[in-house]
């Protein structure tokens, strides 16, 4: 190591006795520093320019080379391209030039490396230094290639999982609508189902109504019975003609011989019996719900007022009496006593009579 330049003398110009930490003009000793006893430095730090600044040059180099061999594996590990072999310059010219460079920090164990591997290939250092900066770049080179590997891997994990997740979708989302249909189809018939049962429900009551109201009107038929036994239709309600004061027929009226039994209809008792103008001879028989039967144009009366009468009584005989053009039994039928009557063939129909 070479070594430093003596210090000058230093010498005070003022007086030792006006100087409160006493002479100063006195002799330095030269300091020789070594590697134990200096500390070594730690990051950055400036090494002495020395001998027209060859050592800063040396460190400059040094710094580029391995800025240049860490750009080119960047550039491998981000293009994906093969390994670039880097050839690194013979130093060991420099070395000559430079003999303290070697005991700079880290220039001098490249200079070493350098100038080590020049003498063992026989001068063909630009060989040796391509050999020794290859490898750490073929290393990033595989690592990249098995990063990139990896990475593909990982893609395709990945892909295969969110297409595994897309068909369990799928089919979740076909499950689902098949059941949703067979629900819809099984809804649609015991919809049909109901709708038939509820036709059919219905029609059997509309059937079990009508057997009732024809054993309702067979019963009470017994309690009711035609006026006359044997007749023919000559006029019925509501027909109108200039022959009738309202201008129609109030009536239904049952064309017999003269003499003709008249039959009570239905049980009550004769609140009228004799003379009415128009409707010659009439008796009128109230019934207990206060339904007023008028039998008009009788040739004689067998009943009189007051009295009770039943089902099938005769209470007078088929004439031509008051306004008439022939023989018949004109029959009128007033509800509650009512002056309009209604037509009595739909009243007796209503009771299970057929006129």
């Amino acid at each position: 190591m070479a070594s430093n330049r003596p210090a000058p003398e230093f010498s005070s110009s003022k007086d030792p006795s006006n100087d409160a930490f006493g002479p100063r003009s006195e002799t330095w000793e030269e300091w020789n520093p070594t590697e134990d006893s200096v500390r070594p430095v730690r990051g950055r730090h400036r090494v002495a320019r020395q001998r027209g600044g060859l050592a800063r040059s040396s460190t400059v180099l040094g710094v580029g080379v391995i800025a240049a061999v860490g750009a080119g594996g960047i550039a491998t590990a981000q293009g994906g391209k093969p390994a670039v072999h880097l050839s690194l310059p013979d130093l060991s010219s420099v070395k000559d030039s430079l003999p303290e460079a070697a005991s700079l920090p880290g220039v001098g164990a490249l200079i070493s490396g350098g100038s080590a591997q020049s003498g063992d290939s026989g001068g063909s250092g630009g060989s040796g230094g391509s050999d020794t900066a290859a490898t750490p770049l073929t290393t990033v080179g595989n690592g990249t290639s098995d990063a990139g590997e990896a990475l593909r891997t990982r893609i395709l994990a990945q892909a295969e999982t969110q297409q595994d997740a897309a068909d369990a979708a799928a089919q979740r989302a076909a499950e689902e609508a098949a059941a949703q249909q067979a629900a819809d189809e099984a809804a649609a018939k015991q919809e049909a189902a109901d709708k038939k049962q509820a036709a059919e429900k219905k029609k059997a009551a509309e059937e079990a109504r009508k057997r009732a109201e024809a054993e309702r009107l067979a019963e009470l038929a017994k309690s009711y019975k035609l006026p006359v036994a044997s007749y023919t239709l000559t006029g019925t309600f509501g027909q109108p003609g200039a022959m009738w004061s309202s201008g129609y027929h109030t009536g239904l009226d049952f064309a017999a011989p003269t003499g003709t039994p008249i039959h009570a209809v239905h049980s009550g008792t004769v609140t009228e019996a004799g003379w009415a103008g128009a409707y010659g001879y009439r008796t009128i028989i109230t019934l207990d719900d206060g339904t007023e039967l008028w039998f008009c144009h009788q040739s004689s009366l067998n009943v009189s007022a007051g009295q009770k009468v039943s089902t099938g009584d005769v209470i007078g005989r088929v004439g031509a009496t008051g306004n008439v053009t022939g023989p018949h039994l004109h029959l009128e039928v007033h509800p509650g006593g009512d002056a309009t009557g209604i037509d009595p063939a739909a009243w007796l129909r209503e009771r299970g009579l057929t006129p």
